[in-house]
């Protein structure tokens, strides 16, 4: 087995590759990779887009990925706490040993959440089970009684309500605990441990099957010592859904899309920022561009005043987008959110170092574009001042 240890957005790497393993790893869309012209048997290979660990598997070779972020694991923990729809708190201080390796310190706190979760024992809820009895318990199934059984009166087919550990809430930590552990990708030892230690606890709670779309929890005053943990065991069971079989290879581990990562952080932060001001927010707007409501456009924020009319529109970009023959395409993109919201300003948000902090004066169409930079590697009180202060500027309080 190869193991290629990459960082997000550096320079290619040139790695002795067998063909099918270069040819899978470059199939799989986790990195760029692409065969040396220069050297026989080598392979160039870049991570672009994504950080976390996977192992590409084709026969008899495989390949481990490791893609350590260009900035800090605390301050990817701390971004991914702005995941869109989802609020959590990882309040554990991340490991020095385990600071270059995302997954793994995913892993150790996911392991110290659950352990606190279910300090107390786990959570019992009412589940609805049917079930074929000679005795009455719960409520009789009248039309699958006479369906069966054809007018018999034993026995009898009922529903009834089990008080049980196999909930919703028990069914996602358990899974999520599973899924780490079944990643073949190597984690520390005292993580591993623990996370088998949770499989002991949760032995009598039902793993949801692979593939499937996760079952919706609700937050509730009985739950609330599970919140925590059921957030992150969202993020490592969304994160490692990438495992699939696309032709004769196949892919399995724990990644995260850096430039939804980003535009996540960007939009729920402008969201919380303008919490206080007239008007509202919204996330992933659908606006028209024409009069014929054909061509929809989908920015990531727009800011309504209370009479529901557009007051600011917002972008965000991991990384300036560069479409063959459309050098400034985030520009274009953002002209047409301003045509299509009828507004004289939009904000073009980058991670600092992507783009340069510019404005551009639209000739002809009296909209301006702002670009905006924002550096990731600093405290996160720093970095939602910076928010703060971008937010501001798109409702003109700056």
């Amino acid at each position: 087995m190869i193991t290629l240890e990459l960082t997000e957005n550096a320079p290619a790497h040139t790695v002795p590759l067998p063909n099918a393993a270069g040819q899978a790893l470059a199939r799989s869309g986790i990195v760029e990779a692409t065969p040396d012209p220069d050297l026989p048997g080598h392979w160039r290979v870049r991570a672009v887009g994504k950080i976390g660990a996977a192992h590409i598997s084709a026969g008899e070779d495989s390949v481990v990925v490791r893609i350590a972020p260009k900035v800090p694991i605390a301050r990817i923990l701390f971004l991914l706490g702005y995941r869109r729809n989802t609020r959590f708190w990882l309040d554990d201080p991340v490991p020095a040993d385990q600071e270059q390796d995302l997954l793994s310190a995913i892993a150790h706190l996911y392991a110290a959440q659950a352990e606190n979760a279910i300090q107390q024992g786990l959570l019992h809820g009412y589940r609805e089970r049917d079930e074929t009895s000679t005795v009455v318990r719960g409520r009789l199934r009248h039309g699958d009684q006479l369906r069966i059984h054809h007018g018999r009166l034993l026995p009898l087919e009922l529903t009834h309500d089990d008080h049980t550990t196999d909930i919703t809430e028990n069914q996602l930590l358990t899974t999520a605990v599973n899924t780490l552990l079944r990643l073949p990708v190597e984690l520390p030892a005292d993580v591993r441990v623990r996370l088998r230690r949770l499989q002991q606890r949760f032995a009598e709670v039902t793993v949801l099957p692979r593939g499937q779309r996760l079952p919706s929890w609700h937050a509730t005053r009985l739950n609330a010592r599970y919140h925590q943990a059921l957030q992150l065991a969202e993020l490592i069971l969304l994160g490692a859904s990438i495992e699939y079989r696309p032709g004769d290879f196949t892919v399995h581990g724990f990644l995260v899309d850096t430039a939804k990562l980003f535009e996540d952080f960007v939009t729920v932060a402008f969201r919380r920022a303008l919490a206080g001001s007239p008007g509202h927010s919204v996330l992933q707007a659908v606006c028209r561009l024409d009069e014929g409501n054909a061509i929809s456009l989908k920015p990531d924020f727009v800011h309504y005043r209370p009479d529901g009319t557009p007051a600011a529109v917002a972008d965000a970009k991991y990384k300036v987008e560069h479409p063959t023959g459309y050098p400034n395409a985030d520009v274009y993109q953002l002209l047409a959110y301003c045509v299509a919201l009828d507004l004289g300003e939009g904000h073009l948000v980058y991670a600092k170092g992507s783009a340069p902090v510019a404005t551009h004066h639209i000739r002809h169409a009296g909209i301006t574009i702002h670009q905006h930079a924002l550096e990731l590697d600093q405290p996160p009180a720093r970095l939602l001042d910076d928010i703060d202060l971008i937010a501001r500027r798109l409702i003109g309080r700056d």
